[in-house]
């Protein structure tokens, strides 16, 4: 059995991830503040599902000495999802956004380099480290954008050109965690994640776009569209991800160090306008579609090309966008008092 950490534990990608590990007996400890909208429902579904098989601490990531107490003990492996998820709100506040998630992810760091121990530790990035991709040639084809050079979608190669204070605060924290390998020989790994989702995630406007789709077409709620409704991104199901997760902390020593894109990769893209047309579809009514000017920092394409992590620790997506969309919207049908109508 596994001693794991996993911060931002209560929000979606880490209540999912606390679940599968719970589940397979692992003991796991969630630090998280509760700040995120969803956070304290999710925590309620951990402990209605597994009681006392696991350790809740609340604390900010923020908080230096906080975490450096967090480090009692140990740990097999630390996953670090907590962080400040949104662009837009990173606009609104950069300094909140940098605090959150470049001093933040430094703390967690320091804490454990301190704490002398030496755990696998795997931290969710972000593809806007890449910012807008602005040499690569985008093409219309079908009614959705597409780069016309990169068919297989961008690799770890792209040269990082931060865009967006969230753009900024990631990539610093993403850096930090490759520092770190090199200079002090952690065993960390960088995720640089594409679009997930699935459930547990109470999606907005601003962040978990996929969900907040999902949920507003259930509802009956209008949606914004911000551009056209052409742009693509590649979508991932939170289970893959999890097992993306794991694989990689099994694989630990053999990848320490490097950068990894996970996403559905280009079998799982979509545009905007084609996930409203699926969720038309499956609900059999007309969305109310309503649309806005270009938000600062939105790629109109991204999608990752995922062999490097095919080939270093053996995943790739297996769960479709068709079967991972049915999924969720099965998920808020049947949770219906979750959500605020």
């Amino acid at each position: 059995m596994a001693r794991i950490l996993i911060t931002g534990g209560c929000g979606f990608v880490g209540s999912n991830l606390s679940d599968h590990l719970i589940r397979d007996g692992e003991e796991v400890v969630i630090f998280d503040n509760l700040h995120r909208k969803g956070s304290e429902k999710n925590l309620e579904w951990l402990k209605d599902n597994h009681s006392r098989k696991f350790m809740f601490t609340k604390g900010d990531i923020r908080n230096y000495a906080a975490l450096k107490k967090a480090m009692d003990g140990g740990y097999d492996a630390i996953y670090h999802t907590a962080g400040q998820v949104a662009v837009t709100t990173s606009v609104l506040n950069p300094r909140k956004d940098f605090e959150i998630n470049a001093l933040g992810t430094l703390n967690l760091l320091e804490a454990i380099r301190k704490s002398k121990i030496d755990p696998a530790i795997i931290f969710t990035s972000t593809n806007k480290v890449y910012g807008c991709i602005e040499d690569a040639v985008v093409v219309e084809h079908n009614g959705k954008y597409l780069y016309r050079d990169y068919p297989k979608g961008m690799d770890e190669s792209r040269p990082l050109d931060f865009h967006s204070p969230y753009g900024c605060s990631k990539g610093t924290a993403d850096q930090y965690m490759r520092d770190y390998a090199r200079i002090y020989g952690m065993r960390s790994v960088v995720f640089r994640m594409s679009c997930q989702y699935g459930i547990r995630q109470f999606g907005n406007e601003d962040q978990g776009w996929v969900a907040h789709f999902v949920i507003a077409s259930h509802f009956g709620r209008h949606i914004n569209i911000y551009g056209d409704g052409k742009q693509v991104r590649d979508l991932l199901y939170i289970d893959d991800l999890v097992r993306a997760f794991r694989l990689a902390t099994e694989h630990i020593d053999a990848i320490k160090g490097n950068v990894f894109n996970i996403g559905g990769g280009p079998d799982n893209v979509i545009s905007l306008l084609e996930l409203v047309a699926m969720l038309e579809e499956m609900s059999r009514r007309k969305i109310n579609l309503r649309f806005d000017g270009w938000r600062p920092g939105d790629q109109r394409v991204y999608f990752s090309r995922i062999d490097k992590a095919r080939t270093a620790f053996g995943w790739e997506p297996t769960i479709s966008k068709s079967e991972g969309l049915r999924k969720l919207c099965d998920w808020v049908q049947s949770n219906e008092h979750l959500f605020e109508i």
